[in-house]
């Protein structure tokens, strides 16, 4: 049975996907140009193999973006959706585990960046609720900078019950909030966490926050009210990797 397919746009996003052997590329739409540089970049490797390569001019690919007004210098797939993975299964026999969990966020470029933050610090995975999740958005997949294939993505159906059932296996909770007690950095991040964001326009839901083990922030400025959730994220995870790095 075939899965879905739907498009995404951008270098790295198409690049990262054709790099993925996990990932199906059923078409691939490109400039004489963006062709030469996916060779260029992967002189090893012919990542155009087994894929249906179409050429056509910057102003043909632009009908595949004008909707949503991106760039796709140059780079147009058409692909399917990874396999989910099964976060009951994923747990088993693992220890030290973070997990960054999205309450009612659904901005596609916050998710994307933050996406490409968890790549780049090694966050084990995104839990994230199924019906806020864009996931055929060309936009997260171009924010996400082709970090898409490289983030383990929990897509779940209820965010309070995931959460009441991973604290039961050992997990710890942090609720991120500009009213929370203790600085973020002051917590020794030991075991297996999960980081709790809330949405930017309503914060963390009371319900959800009812699963928080604890409530921390992220101290800055007191005239700036609050920081984009990407940068915040990004600000954590980097402070995580550095506690790992170091122990």
């Amino acid at each position: 049975m075939n899965k879905s397919s739907f498009f995404i746009v951008g270098q790295h996003a198409v690049m990262e996907a054709l790099k993925n052997p996990k990932r199906k590329v059923l078409r691939v739409f490109l400039t004489e140009e963006s062709k030469k540089n996916i060779h260029r970049k992967n002189p090893n490797t012919n990542v155009l193999e087994d894929v249906k390569v179409y050429f056509k001019s910057k102003k043909e690919l632009d009908k595949y973006t004008s909707k949503e007004q991106l760039m796709h210098n140059g780079y147009v797939a058409e692909i399917e959706h990874l396999d989910q993975p099964d976060l009951k299964n994923f747990i088993k026999n693992k220890n030290n585990l973070t997990f960054v969990c999205l309450d009612e966020v659904s901005d596609p470029r916050n998710i994307g960046a933050l996406i490409r933050s968890a790549a780049s610090f090694e966050i084990d995975g995104l839990i994230i609720k199924e019906r806020h999740f864009p996931k055929e958005s060309k936009l997260m997949y171009k924010s996400a900078s082709g970090c898409m294939e490289h983030v383990n993505i929990f897509q779940v159906s209820n965010i309070n019950s995931t959460l009441k059932n991973l604290r039961e296996k050992n997990f710890w909770v942090y609720g991120f909030d500009p009213r929370g007690q203790k600085n973020f950095t002051d917590i020794k991040w030991e075991g297996n966490n999960i980081l709790l964001f809330g949405s930017e326009g309503f914060g963390m839901r009371e319900h959800t926050g009812k699963y928080a083990d604890f409530f921390v922030k992220i101290n800055i400025s007191k005239e700036i009210e609050s920081l984009n959730i990407s940068n915040s994220a990004a600000i954590v995870f980097h402070h995580l990797s550095y506690i790992k790095k170091k122990s």
